[in-house]
């Protein structure tokens, strides 16, 4: 008889023993109070705090994003919750288990997507995906081996060696052997680095249909667009802190100002002085771009401007801010 993602989230939960009773209401998939990271010094390196008391709080069934430069400690967040880093103090959950209560059930309640390529070359992705199973203590007949592999596009290179599989091959493994145990929350850590356009497209219509049958998913990428596109909510860390966190539509409402673009009857060759004292640039097409607060300045008192110096507008267009804006704001030092 089949089932539901839910339901079969709802059976494992129950023959789990250790989970309090209240925590089967939480409505959060993944929670850190004051979360600290502290790596002592090393020969010449000082020591070092990757996370300096970090809260979050990530909805369940939602598409969560994790951003932030290189070395804000988004990989020592992960590895902490994946049981790969011990942390120096606070607290974390997933799914309401305990990392430190509860760390067998925290963990079956997660899988990790890691940046790395980390299969071994002489396993095929059939083996390495029973192996998983095996360590996860899924029995052989709840194993969804070939299921998962097909939804991947693997099921014909199941018997294959893995070093003989491409890079986005690979990477798609990495995702497929993540599911093993039908884990309720999935950490995609950079998970489109290095793949083409087409794979992640593929990629990220698995994701959807995951996160459409319940999963929560978190994800990490250089991609803002990506993130932007796809996620519900953002979390921004910069040097181990977190500098905002909020649903998508209303970080990208933080940024006020707007560019209005300025197409000119003839390409201006400079600036005009109407425009002294703006945020103007004069583009290589010889149109103008200008960032305006609306709450400051109107678009008819720029153009009015403009016109009173006797240019002469074909067209005007305006762009609204974009995640990029919001993150270079929040993380530019």
């Amino acid at each position: 008889m089949a089932h539901t993602l839910a339901e079969e989230e709802n059976a494992y939960v129950s023959r789990v023993p250790g989970e309090p009773a209240e925590d089967k209401a939480q409505d959060c998939a993944i929670k850190a109070r004051n979360l600290r990271k502290v790596y002592k010094a090393s020969g010449n390196q000082p020591a070092k705090e990757a996370l300096k008391g970090i809260d979050l709080a990530i909805p369940r069934g939602s598409i969560f994003a994790l951003l932030g430069p290189n070395g804000a400690g988004k990989s020592t967040f992960i590895n902490i919750l994946a049981g790969l880093v011990l942390k120096t103090s606070g607290s974390a959950s997933i799914w309401g288990f305990d990392t430190d209560v509860n760390p067998r059930q925290a963990r079956a309640s997660i899988g990790v997507v890691p940046q790395e390529l980390n299969i071994d070359p002489f396993f095929t992705p059939a083996e390495v995906m029973e192996m998983q199973a095996g360590l996860y203590g899924v029995p052989k007949k709840e194993r969804r081996t070939m299921e998962i592999l097909k939804a991947m596009g693997l099921d014909d290179k199941a018997d294959a060696y893995a070093r003989t599989l491409s890079g986005g091959m690979r990477r798609r493994l990495l995702v497929a052997k993540a599911m093993v145990h039908n884990p309720p929350v999935l950490i995609l850590d950079e998970p489109t680095a290095g793949v083409d356009i087409e794979l992640r497209r593929q990629l990220w219509d698995y994701v959807k249909g995951l996160h459409a049958r319940g999963t929560t998913i978190v994800l990490t990428t250089h991609y803002l667009e990506e993130a932007e596109a796809l996620c519900d909510t953002i979390a921004i860390i910069d040097k181990g802190e977190v500098v905002a966190c909020e649903p998508k539509d209303e970080l990208l409402g933080r940024i006020s100002e707007k560019k209005l673009i300025v197409c000119p009857s003839s390409p201006a060759t400079t600036l005009p002085t109407a425009l002294d004292g703006m945020k103007a640039e004069l583009r290589p097409d010889g149109s103008i771009t200008v960032q305006y607060n609306p709450a400051e300045t109107g678009v008819m008192n720029i153009l009015g401007a403009l016109s009173a110096e006797g240019m002469e507008i074909n067209d005007i267009s305006t762009e609204e801010s974009d995640l990029e804006d919001v993150f270079l704001q929040l993380t530019s030092h």
